[in-house]
């Protein structure tokens, strides 16, 4: 099947074949709601088990694979989606509504991780050391954990299946994989291309539908050894809850409110143009997005006049179209979220400094202008997040207090300020209870090779991406012999 043939059917890939489904979904186009991406399998419970018992069964044999063979298939991967970065970018840019740019930006950043882990899978690694007991050698291993049941989200969906699928495999172990229903398109799209892989059948299966029926299977299965979430943080917490009731190993990214500090001796420009990418870039919809913009007080006015001008001239616009800076929400059900956000800021007293408007567009869609508040830190726009074009600005008195307001939030994925203070900026690195920091750098944007994730309601587990992936797709084994 090739991507001109999605509108027709995307079918579930188990055991090595393409399967229909029990029903029939669709995702539309955010930017132009009166055309269908694909129309879609949806399975049910059932079918969802068939295809975790395929990956339980092509376990042993994929298990014991030689590293070569796993670094071959990822990097065949990898170069695909390299070579096919704009036909698929133009695809996700469809399904999803990120601007092409970021959609191409996307692609090649899968490819990209499923490169590193081509390497990673000839760079597992071990110990050699010597026992405390005369004559005994002791060596420390890895080995696959088993079944991973995956579950990603809809605004990176090309990337974050990357960062999941690729590691599992290069460790060695089976996948289920389920992508958001909103995006189908584009996990059909990466399945289509892991299927042409050489992949034995069974060690790679991409199930569609809902999380009810899908995603419970998944928790609930016996035969799944490790899950790995990124989505709500209600969802999340339901995962543990159910996954540690059968000892199964979970990982979970569920989101942020993340800061950007803005100090008095800040460059302007770079701090605006930082809050700018960070907060309204792909619409919001970045788990890393600062909703939070903490601005000292000598520099607040000047900064909210200055970010008021640049979201005035902000192009928002159909994703495709060329020169268009922010493209459209997601779905109508993130919009109208998004808008009950805005009359809840209104309500509880928080300052309208521009947006938030719905609108019109030569092709009707879920468009929006970008959204600016003055808030304080007790109301529900400055605590909760949003997940769409909408921040909101704290004054803060000094470093100290602008600290605080940083840390002062359930969540704690990343955080950022802006400075020429290398003094402040070294404190704030150590002293942010976050799981990253950037410094004079939007705190949406990171690197493939590196470690991802947060603190507190943000995440659980070990991290994902780069080669600290090791710790929640391998487990460890020590073993003991008389020399």
């Amino acid at each position: 099947m090739k991507l001109g043939e999605l509108q027709q059917h995307a079918r579930h890939y188990i055991n090595g074949r393409w399967e229909t489904g029990v029903t029939t979904g669709i995702s539309e186009n955010p930017s132009d709601t009166r055309e269908v991406v694909a129309e879609y399998a949806r399975a049910d419970r059932s079918q969802a088990e068939l295809a975790i018992r395929a990956a339980a069964e092509a376990l042993p044999h994929w298990s014991h694979s030689a590293p070569q063979r796993r670094a071959d298939v990822l990097d065949q991967i990898g170069s695909e989606l390299l070579a096919r970065k704009d036909e698929l970018g133009a695809l996700l840019a469809r399904e999803e509504g990120k601007t092409l740019p970021e959609a191409v930006g996307e692609v090649a950043r899968a490819g990209q991780i499923f490169k590193f882990f081509a390497g990673e899978a000839l760079r597992i690694p071990g110990e050699t050391m010597a026992s405390v007991r005369p004559g005994v050698q002791v060596d420390v291993t890895r080995e696959p954990v088993g079944v991973v049941g995956l579950i990603a989200p809809w605004n990176f969906p090309f990337a974050i299946p990357a960062w999941k699928i690729a590691p599992a495999l290069a460790y060695g172990n089976t996948v289920v994989f389920k992508p958001a229903e909103s995006v189908p398109a584009c996990g059909w799209a990466l399945a289509e291309i892991i299927s042409r892989s050489t992949l034995p059948a069974g060690v790679f299966n991409l199930v569609m539908g809902s999380g009810r029926e899908v995603g419970q299977a998944f928790v609930d299965s016996p035969l799944v050894n490790a899950l790995s979430f990124t989505g709500s943080v209600a969802t999340g917490e339901r995962i543990l809850q159910s996954a540690a009731a059968r000892r199964a190993k979970v990982q979970l990214e569920m989101g942020g409110k993340n800061p950007l500090v803005v100090l008095a001796d800040a460059d302007l420009e770079q701090a605006v143009e930082c809050a700018l990418q960070g907060s309204y870039f792909s619409t919001g919809q970045r788990c890393t997005a600062s909703s939070r913009l903490i601005v000292e007080a000598p520099m607040h006015d000047a900064f909210v006049a200055r970010l008021r001008q640049r979201l005035a001239a902000l192009k928002v616009g159909h994703a495709l179209e060329r020169g268009t800076e922010m493209g459209p929400v997601a779905d109508r059900s993130q919009l109208d979220q998004n808008q009950a956000y805005l009359e809840i800021a209104r309500n509880e007293g928080a300052e309208h400094v521009w947006g938030g408007e719905l609108l019109e567009r030569p092709t009707p869609g879920h468009y929006m202008s970008p959204a600016l508040f003055l808030a304080r830190p007790e109301h529900r726009i400055a605590r909760e997040e949003v997940f769409g074009p909408i921040a909101c600005v704290l004054r803060a008195d000094d470093y100290e207090h602008a600290l605080a307001l940083a840390n002062d939030t359930p969540f704690g994925l990343c955080a950022g300020i802006c400075t020429t203070s290398l003094k402040h900026a070294m404190h704030f690195k150590r002293h942010a209870e976050v799981g990253m920091t950037m410094v004079n750098l939007p705190t949406a944007g990171v690197d493939f090779h590196v470690p991802f994730g947060g603190r507190k309601g943000s995440s659980y587990g070990p991290r994902e991406q780069g080669r600290y992936a090791a710790e929640f797709y391998t487990t460890v084994k020590t073993g003991y012999m008389l020399a």
